[in-house]
């Protein structure tokens, strides 16, 4: 799985994250039930009473191949299934990657407990714009760890595996919303969840917005050089392995001198005033860009 690479402060406060996907690993035991349910609901209510593979399921999605003229095997993929795909097969759909599917599903019912295989798949799920994984997707929709999503948040992210980019909340909240009270009903269905938190979820308004991780303090230059220095004992594998780098800085300490700083200048501006701009150039309106550039190269560069 590709980890990004965190850069920490001594006391463990967040600097900077490199790397192109999000992914926050987790234990199932930090996994709220609820949000447990809402995948299971969602994808495989039967996971814990299978042997890795949903026959009738499976049944379903061969009617589907024959109506459609057999041109692609989709749907009937169980937990256990999905994560034999994600970890070890292509995500292309055909009959032969199918039956490695069933293959491989049943090793790993024999290898792994369901909680494992549930751990595995909740870890490892694509959830969209980036977030593998239901902490990462928590964090980027809604800025919440884990034990903080609603109900109706738990179904949300629950809806996501079927179509990350087509019932995004961020990108396409209508068809999100949908999605998420058909996750909802499910969940009802099931046993999950009451009548009475089923209709209060429905009511919830929805409100996934884009959330990055949150620096806690702010030092970019010892960020890139540790990321450098990571980088150079390591090689490219460190963005993705999921290292994570403590520096010596500490985060309170530094956190002062930027505000003192921050003060300092803004004390110097206001003590001796504004000087004016450093240059001046004047252009007709309709001037071009060889104009302009032949203009501003005559400033002096302001460091």
């Amino acid at each position: 799985m590709q980890v990004p690479l965190r850069v920490l402060s001594a006391d463990g406060k967040l600097i900077a994250t490199f790397g192109e996907t999000r992914r926050i690993p987790v234990v199932l035991g930090q996994v709220p039930l609820q949000l447990r349910e809402a995948f299971l609901a969602a994808e495989d209510s039967g996971f814990y009473h299978h042997g890795g593979i949903d026959y009738l399921s499976t049944l379903r999605a061969a009617v589907e191949v024959v109506i459609h003229g057999g041109r692609k095997v989709q749907g009937g993929s169980t937990i256990t299934q999905q994560v034999a795909r994600n970890f070890f097969l292509s995500p292309e759909k055909s009959y032969t990657r199918k039956i490695m599917e069933w293959f491989l599903a049943y090793r790993i019912e024999h290898a792994l407990s369901k909680n494992e295989i549930l751990q595995l798949y909740l870890n490892k799920i694509f959830l969209g714009h980036h977030s593998y994984g239901v902490a990462a997707a928590a964090q980027y929709y809604y800025g919440k760890t884990l034990g903080q999503l609603s109900l109706a948040e738990c179904a949300m992210l629950g809806g996501l595996p079927q179509a990350p980019s087509a019932a995004n909340p961020v990108t396409n909240p209508k068809r999100a919303l949908e999605r998420r009270n058909y996750v909802l009903n499910r969940m009802q269905a099931n046993g999950f969840i009451t009548q009475a938190e089923y209709q209060q979820a429905l009511q919830t308004p929805e409100d996934a917005a884009p959330h990055e991780a949150p620096i806690q303090v702010h030092a970019p230059y010892v960020a890139e050089m540790a990321r450098l220095a990571v980088i150079d004992k390591l090689g490219a594998k460190a963005l993705t392995d999921g290292y994570i780098v403590y520096t010596t800085l500490n985060s309170q300490d530094q956190n002062s001198a930027d505000n003192a700083v921050r003060k300092g200048l803004l004390a110097y501006a206001y003590r001796h005033g504004w000087h004016g701009p450093e240059g001046r150039v004047r252009l007709q309106e309709n001037a071009d860009q060889a104009t302009l550039d032949h203009a501003l190269s005559g400033l002096y560069p302001v460091a």
